[in-house]
């Protein structure tokens, strides 16, 4: 069974940074295609950025251009750099494998609250 496990979440002030990690149990993390997702309150859980396989990426117009996102498959760590916060990114980030049916993502873990000031 695989285990997600967020962090990095904080307070910051707008225009401010944080760096998310998610830290993964079990085999295969370097197969998978990640995501990092977050959710604000009363809004659904979005897909906002991912990574794939082979390296590559791709991010939701909302994030482009501030976040940035990156693996470490010997650590099978997910991590989000995320720059120039807006008061509209504060929310729950969570991590899971960007797939194309919901059935087929992981538990999920905890997440790691974003909040940002103005």
């Amino acid at each position: 069974q695989v285990q997600l496990v967020e962090s990095g979440g904080g307070l910051v002030q707008a225009g401010g940074s944080l760096r998310l990690s998610c830290a993964a149990t079990g085999d295969f993390f370097n197969v998978n295609d990640w995501g990092w997702y977050r959710q604000a309150p009363g809004d659904d859980r979005d897909l906002i950025a991912s990574i794939f396989a082979n390296g590559t990426t791709k991010s939701a117009d909302s994030v482009k251009g501030r976040f940035t996102i990156s693996r470490d498959n010997g650590k099978k760590t997910l991590y989000l750099q995320m720059n120039n916060l807006k008061v509209a990114d504060t929310a729950v980030s969570y991590c899971n494998r960007d797939v194309p049916s919901s059935a087929w993502l992981y538990p999920w873990g905890q997440g790691t609250q974003v909040s940002v000031s103005s």
